[in-house]
């Protein structure tokens, strides 16, 4: 199923990081690869895109980007501190400008009063030492709405970075 908001997103982020030379990669456990398949559903985008990271587990987390472990125990997978590691596991893991990763609680279950459905931590990184993180609170509006919800984002936090600002939370 097409989705025309999706689609444009993550057009003009190719075009963006084409226009600049920038490649991106991706790191994501709740939306399991739909970001990178967002960006890799449009014609061309081989020119900007190196890889994606599908990090359901701590394991794989641990294993593929190198998130600490300490960090896991001590924080929790949905967190700030894990979305930043993933990030920043992927500029070390992949030759790439840009990164990009997701970390929630997609529902309909998994949630707690600390961290609910429709919980996701998004973090940005850039090769040249950018960070951005943020925090998303969706609500329990469907597990297909948050992780469409948290394309968009990360698809809008690609292109902050990639369009050289610096936005904060």
């Amino acid at each position: 199923m097409a989705d025309r908001e999706i689609d444009a997103a993550a057009a003009a982020l190719l075009d963006l990081c084409k226009a600049k030379g920038l490649t991106v990669a991706t790191a994501e456990s709740c939306t399991g690869g739909l970001v990178a398949g967002a960006l890799t559903e449009i014609a061309g985008s081989s020119a900007v895109v190196d890889r994606g990271f599908v990090t359901y587990t701590n394991e794989a987390k641990e294993q593929m980007l190198g998130v600490p472990s300490e960090t896991l125990r001590q924080h929790g997978a949905v967190s700030r501190e894990t979305a930043e590691a993933m990030a920043k596991g992927v500029l070390a893991h992949a030759p790439v400008d840009l990164a990009v990763s997701t970390t929630g609680v997609a529902g309909p279950g998994g949630g707690s009063a600390a961290k609910p459905v429709g919980l996701v931590h998004f973090a940005a990184a850039a090769r040249d030492g950018r960070l951005i993180h943020r925090e998303r609170r969706f609500g329990d509006v469907g597990r297909a709405t948050v992780r469409r919800l948290s394309v968009l984002e990360a698809l809008a936090m690609l292109t902050d970075l990639a369009s050289g600002k610096n936005p904060q939370d």
